[in-house]
């Protein structure tokens, strides 16, 4: 059964950390998609050039069910996937973190290099703004200027995701609802309006709301 909602990031964040002279430059990403997450690769890859790894790991999916790591020539084991560990503990998906290294001269060893990496994806992900993405139904509700307050006042209480509001010889007002409690939501404005909103179903999909 595939999930009603899932934690992600926005934006980005960005992290360093460093090691006997060696800087770890961490910077985590969101993403939809292993195209978009190849591009920004690239796109890290070009801006430090002369940096001698950038290690990767994402995870993408609704599910958390497409993953991938690359330690870029850095000794198996210790970049791609302790990245990919600090992702999968903050029980996010759609992000990708680069871990982009410039070496300081000093071989830190296998632990060494595990603890950067670490400590550098772990820095960026706490720099990034996390966010619920939940399955929604947006909708359209126009009502008549006398029903106004009350249903704004109703809606608000139940800290109900309001949009634009349009005014015109009616009021419409744009909503957005958890998937859960969407159908309730119509039965309580009918209620409210004694029937006389109109509603409308927008669309439906993942939308971010408050935690």
């Amino acid at each position: 059964m595939a999930s009603s909602e899932y934690l992600t990031i926005k934006g980005t964040g960005n992290g360093e950390y460093e090691e006997k002279k060696s800087r770890f430059l961490g910077e985590a990403i969101a993403v939809s998609s292993e195209e978009e997450a190849a591009a920004h690769v690239a796109r890290i890859r070009k801006h430090y050039y002369d940096a001698r790894h950038h290690c990767y790991a994402w995870v993408i999916g609704e599910g958390s069910e497409r993953k991938k790591s690359s330690d870029d020539g850095e000794p198996s084991g210790t970049a791609g996937q302790p990245i990919l560990k600090v992702i999968e503990g903050t029980g996010c998906t759609n992000v990708l973190v680069v871990v982009t290294r410039y070496f300081g001269g000093t071989l830190l060893g296998t632990g060494g290099l595990v603890r950067a990496y670490t400590q550098a994806a772990r820095a960026a992900l706490e720099n990034a703004q996390q966010v619920r993405m939940c399955l929604c139904r947006q909708l359209a509700v126009t009502v008549e200027y006398p029903a106004l307050d009350r249903l704004l006042y109703e809606l608000r209480r139940d800290g109900i995701e309001m949009g634009e509001t349009e005014y015109g010889a009616n009021v419409t007002l744009h909503l957005t609802a958890e998937i859960s409690g969407a159908d309730a939501l119509v039965q309580k404005i009918t209620s409210l309006t004694s029937g006389g909103a109109q509603i409308e179903v927008v669309s439906e999909g993942f939308y971010p709301v408050s935690r």
